[in-house]
């Protein structure tokens, strides 16, 4: 199968072909697209032109196209829709699919959605769904699954699993529960299919079977879902009742956005935002951190105005302040970032203590090293060893502390239910600028005798 690549000329092609309403040539050339190559078409298309092309296919295509779609494409979609058409879509999504868009419509109009969702027992399940907090497992979860009683007979829980298998896109796993619904256990495929007709589940079932609670964070159950390799998770409520289930997909959307979500606040941006968003929106995400990092500079250069005199007499000095001013941040910026890398994949291990005395171990040695070539260099260039020495001096001091700042940081707010990547980028470099700073005219000022 060739991989779909998007080209203009496709996009111009399905634009005309809009414009002149050739219904037929464009249902034909949307007929072997996926439905995930689809949305990205739309993605491409104006407001009127994806309103056109939705409304024209096929609602068991353009259901999934929908969740796919970029949400402020879909938002304006949905609002050229009516709520019947609405409902025709959800009809034919799972329910926890179904139950995101819904969360995203205007309140005034949600009701009347529901109402017109004709499978009623697939109308009460997305609204069930929508009472759980959207960054819980409740909220990521799917009222599609596979379950059987432990008290019935092979033969009546086949029956079942073929009637309840109908709604269910992939059949995962096969769950047991008792009476009261109740989770116990699991059960095998190839157990239930070498089993007698006549046998109970109870004698078969497994009773082992991972799963997490509605009110669990996602980021948890993508790291159980990890550890074990589970393509999907089932979910219970307060008194362990079967709920639902998560399965692989959702967890790779919440894998993703946590990623993105990290590597923007270590890259300095404090909300949620996309390339595409408005000026507004990105002068709103950046300028915290900038601030920061302004503040950061204009204490560095007080920092400076305090050695003016120093400065003035060893002008060498401050031709390596950018010198320690990078590495003090290169160093921090590493240690936080792999100590927020093993806390978010639970690899962490040993006390606070500990770790911090190894990355203090670590930055020393590369501090000693580092420092071995600029006192060499610093020496032969400006034949002044005692300088020399000064700044290397003060280069393995400003590594040390950078170390302790970007490992302690990241750990310390962990432990206050803090996003540790909130450590990273700029917090860490400008803390360790400031740091630096100091302690690099303090040594140069101690040793140099000044």
């Amino acid at each position: 199968m060739t991989p779909f690549k998007l080209t203009d000329e496709l996009v111009a092609e399905i634009e005309q072909l809009i414009e002149s309403q050739r219904n037929t040539e464009l249902v034909s050339l949307m007929d072997d697209v996926h439905y995930a190559d689809v949305a990205e078409i739309i993605n491409e298309l104006n407001e009127d032109e994806a309103t056109y092309l939705i409304k024209l296919l096929e609602s068991d295509k353009t259901s999934d196209v929908l969740t796919e779609l970029d949400e402020d494409v879909r938002e304006s979609i949905l609002n050229n829709l009516s709520a019947k058409e609405i409902a025709e879509e959800l009809d034919e999504l799972d329910t926890d699919d179904a139950a995101d868009i819904i969360g995203e419509l205007p309140n005034d109009i949600v009701q009347e959605v529901i109402s017109e969702i004709e499978d009623r027992d697939h109308a009460k399940d997305i609204v069930d769904l929508l009472r759980y907090d959207e960054n819980s497992a409740g909220g990521l979860m799917a009222k599609e699954l596979v379950k059987v009683r432990e008290n019935w007979d092979v033969l009546k829980c086949v029956k079942e699993m073929r009637s309840q298998a109908e709604n269910v896109t992939r059949v995962h796993s096969i769950y047991v529960v008792d009476k009261e619904d109740k989770l116990i256990g699991r059960l095998s495929l190839k157990d239930l299919l070498t089993t007698s007709t006549r046998t109970h589940i109870a004698d078969v079932y497994i009773p082992k079977v991972d799963s997490v609670n509605v009110n669990e964070k996602p980021e948890e159950v993508a790291k159980i879902m990890s550890k074990y390799d589970l393509e999907a998770i089932p979910v219970v409520d307060e008194i362990g009742r079967l709920v639902g289930r998560i399965t692989i997909d959702d967890i790779v959307d919440v894998i993703r956005e946590e990623a993105d979500k990290d590597y923007q606040m270590a890259a300095g941006i404090s909300q949620d935002v996309e390339a595409d968003d408005s000026i507004w929106q990105l002068t709103r995400a950046r300028l915290p951190w900038l601030f920061l990092g302004l503040i950061g500079g204009v204490g560095a250069a007080a920092i400076m105005g305090g050695f003016e005199e120093m400065i003035s007499k060893h002008a060498i000095l401050f031709f390596f302040t950018p010198l320690i001013a990078a590495m003090a941040g290169n160093v921090g910026v590493q240690s936080s970032a792999i100590i927020v890398q093993g806390l978010a994949n639970d690899d962490l291990k040993g006390s606070v203590g500990s770790r911090l005395i190894k990355e203090m171990l670590l930055a020393l040695l590369n501090g000693v090293i580092l420092a071995v070539i600029l006192l060499l260099f610093t020496w032969f260039w400006k034949g002044d060893f005692l300088t020399a020495l000064a700044i290397s001096i003060s280069l393995v001091a400003v590594i040390l502390v950078a170390g302790f700042i970007g490992t302690f940081i990241p750990l310390f707010l962990h432990k206050r239910g803090i996003d540790p990547a909130i450590a990273t980028g700029p917090f860490i470099t400008t803390s360790n600028d400031i740091f630096g700073i100091l302690i690099y005219f303090w040594i140069a000022k101690v040793v140099l005798g000044i």
